[in-house]
């Protein structure tokens, strides 16, 4: 496996308890916002300032525009960005600590990528650029899990750069995860606002262009698109920042952050199934 991958397996968990932690829409509403949809699209869009839906669309990829649209601008009337970052740090670390993971790791870790954040290539990077701009809170886990979502992002607008060279949409993305197994048809389909009938005609396009079978199978063509999708993706977060790590400074920090992770992961805060993609190892 890649190390930009493995060590994006072992961050991204620690980052995910900002859209699953118990409390996550209790702390948006003690802010003004108005449900959970809200709270996530407020909580992860911060960092831009005061966007409308259109710059979110356009960088979260893959949610259908009105769902989006039925957030932004409106949570900024409700809540400022700034309440919204401070209120997403308390209670994805709370969630964290109560979790157990260890605190001098936290701190060690995030120590060690902290350099890495200054150094990494912004360029065409909107949500790492606004996150990398934030100031590293004081609080060894809040530290981290700054530093882990700075480095997601990072990782995030990659992802949608390759899939843009690939010419594929964020629909079609959806379409093609599914495909591949990693997720059911309609908990994707629901949870990013999508409609039967966009859903379908985004597949009739795919099947058009050899990447999905008739029966909604990826194709060779579809299996081969995709996983030059993620090699581009891994290779663009190594070479923007991650390879000042290093091979070996990439296995010691999932050695460090191995038990933590773990734990996390036991403690049943993240679905087993969720719409990253991503495994309990």
């Amino acid at each position: 496996m890649h190390p930009a991958r493995r060590l994006w397996a072992s961050l991204e968990p620690l980052h995910d308890v900002v859209y699953f932690a118990p409390g996550v829409r209790e702390a948006g509403i003690s802010i003004g916002l108005r449900g959970y949809w809200m709270t996530y699209f407020a909580f992860r869009a911060a960092p831009l300032g005061p966007v409308g839906a259109g710059p979110v669309v356009a960088a979260f990829a893959g949610f259908e525009p009105s769902m989006v649209a039925k957030a932004l601008p409106d949570a900024w009337t409700r809540a400022t960005p700034a309440a919204c970052l401070a209120a997403r740090v308390e209670v994805s670390t709370a969630a964290l600590r109560g979790v157990g993971v260890d605190e001098s790791v936290c701190a060690a870790v995030a120590a060690e990528l902290d350099p890495v954040l200054a150094a990494a290539d912004g360029t065409g990077r909107p949500l790492h650029a606004a996150n990398a701009a934030l100031p590293v809170p004081g609080d060894p886990m809040a530290a981290l899990w700054q530093v882990a979502t700075t480095l997601r992002e990072h990782r995030g607008d990659g992802h949608v750069a390759a899939l843009v060279a690939a010419g594929v949409s964020g629909l079609e993305a959806l379409l093609l995860q599914v495909a591949s197994g990693k997720f059911p048809a309609e908990q994707m389909r629901s949870v990013r606002g999508w409609s039967s009938a966009s859903w379908a005609a985004a597949a009739d396009g795919l099947l058009e262009r050899g990447l999905l079978a008739p029966d909604g199978a990826l194709t060779p063509t579809g299996r081969e698109l995709l996983a030059d999708v993620e090699e581009r993706t891994d290779a663009a977060s190594w070479q923007g920042g991650l390879s000042a790590v290093g091979e070996a400074g990439v296995d010691r920090l999932v050695e460090l952050l191995r038990p933590s992770v773990s734990a996390l992961w036991s403690s049943g805060v993240l679905p087993e199934v969720n719409p990253t993609g991503l495994r309990r190892a």
